[in-house]
């Protein structure tokens, strides 16, 4: 597994070992996925029969500013470990993001949607996306939106953590989508091992705007911060972010993986960040 020092990698990797799998936990520091040779001579040392690409660059404003490290990353890198890991004969598995669609839609994406990224994250994970299509027919793409989870910087923890300090804050109220906490994404992803190759949709059901995921976020928490609604304009954020970013699940309902609601995944999510700071 690459990028097995982030959030989802983290819980990946927790995950497996507790289904019996042997892990081979590669970091950024361990593994360059942007180098070929680095990428052949782990994958030809340990020689995985599954590998997840979970490594990205995901700072959506700081693609913008370092776009040659971006595409590296999320397209070169994408289809460096595809091509290496159909050398070797493993399934591969890629990590993908909602941020490949243009956010301007009014109906959840479904898999097969025409993408039209509007940010050089979104572009770079297009890029990866398509590479590893042009590399092998039996990868599996799993794209997804709002993550967040322990050991990490996350949404959740970045309104905790002001909330601290600050009695109300301002929060973008006409961006909608799904938070998905990376306990459900890794327990979705070890599943579909199992399924065939594809693209898949994977987040909490339900959906919501950022200003109430906070709303709830201090519910949940017992805090009494104001969280005030404010639009994307008055924010005032330098990058585009999408407007509209709530993915179908079809293709793993039909795998018979029905995703919980958000709600119930955040409060489990605070009652385990609470009990582990006790």
């Amino acid at each position: 597994m690459t990028g097995a020092g982030g959030q989802l990698g983290l819980e990946l990797c927790r995950q497996l070992k507790q289904a019996g799998y042997e892990v081979i936990a590669l970091t950024k520091k361990m593994m360059n996925i942007a180098d070929q040779r680095s990428v052949r001579h782990s994958f030809g040392h340990y020689q995985p029969d599954i590998v997840v690409n979970s490594a990205a660059f995901t700072s959506v404003d700081q693609c913008e500013k370092e776009l040659d490290k971006a595409y590296l990353i999320n397209g070169i890198g994408a289809y460096y470990t595809a091509l290496e890991s159909t050398r070797i004969g493993a399934q591969y598995v890629h990590i993908s993001t909602d941020y490949v669609f243009n956010g301007k839609g009014t109906q959840p994406y479904r898999e097969d949607d025409p993408l039209d990224p509007k940010t050089i994250y979104g572009k770079s994970k297009r890029l990866g996306e398509e590479l590893i299509r042009l590399t092998t027919k039996d990868s599996t793409i799993i794209r997804t939106s709002w993550v967040y989870g322990h050991g990490g910087s996350n949404f959740v923890e970045t309104m905790l953590k002001l909330a601290e300090t600050k009695q109300e804050l301002r929060v973008v109220s006409d961006q909608i989508g799904s938070p998905t906490y990376t306990k459900d994404l890794a327990e979705a992803v070890i599943k579909l091992f199992s399924h065939p190759p594809g693209i898949y949709h994977v987040s909490n059901s339900g959906i919501c705007s950022w200003y109430e995921f906070a709303t709830a976020i201090m519910e949940e928490s017992g805090l009494e911060t104001a969280i005030l609604p404010v639009t994307t304009e008055e924010y005032g954020n330098k990058t585009p972010r999408p407007a509209y970013s709530v993915l179908s699940h079809r293709a793993i309902e039909e795998a018979g993986i029905r995703p919980r609601h958000w709600r119930e995944a955040l409060r489990e999510y605070l009652q385990e960040r609470s009990s582990a700071c006790d």
